[in-house]
């Protein structure tokens, strides 16, 4: 016997939603790369993109524990001399808070060709509102 290996063209892509109000950043970030990727499916295969699409809601509710809030930075940088830029995360959840799941999200995903195709499979919304409805998503619940 052979080992299976999914093809590209018989994945079948579904639609979640994950509710981020009150749960911790890492495990919400966790579970939606886990769905990002297609681990949660009997047919995953490590060089194809099994996952389904995710959307995240309520991402300006989700928690941060400990000190992060305070303690965390976001780093950029232009790539131009004096072009650093830090911001805590204190004042990112506050303006940004859909920057921060993405980046925590697209952090635990491939960084390759793979990870971006994945990626690009994410949406993080401020609210409950998403303009996805058309395309029927599940809730998917998770202990976090």
């Amino acid at each position: 016997m052979s080992t299976y290996m999914a093809k590209p063209n018989e994945i079948k892509k579904k639609w979640y939603i994950i509710d981020a109000e009150g749960k911790a950043l890492g495990r919400v970030a966790s579970e939606a790369a886990r769905l990002l990727r297609g681990k949660h499916k009997a047919i995953f295969t490590p060089h194809v993109d099994t996952g389904d699409y995710v959307i995240v809601i309520n991402a300006d509710k989700v928690v941060l524990t400990g000190k992060k809030l305070q303690q965390k930075k976001y780093v950029r940088h232009s790539g131009y001399p004096g072009g650093l830029k830090i911001e805590s995360y204190d004042k990112l959840m506050k303006e940004k808070p859909e920057l921060a799941v993405e980046k925590a999200v697209k952090g635990m995903l491939p960084h390759n060709r793979l990870g971006r195709l994945q990626g690009r499979k994410l949406k993080v919304y401020r609210g409950v509102e998403h303009p996805h409805a058309a395309q029927q998503p599940e809730i998917w619940e998770f202990a976090g």
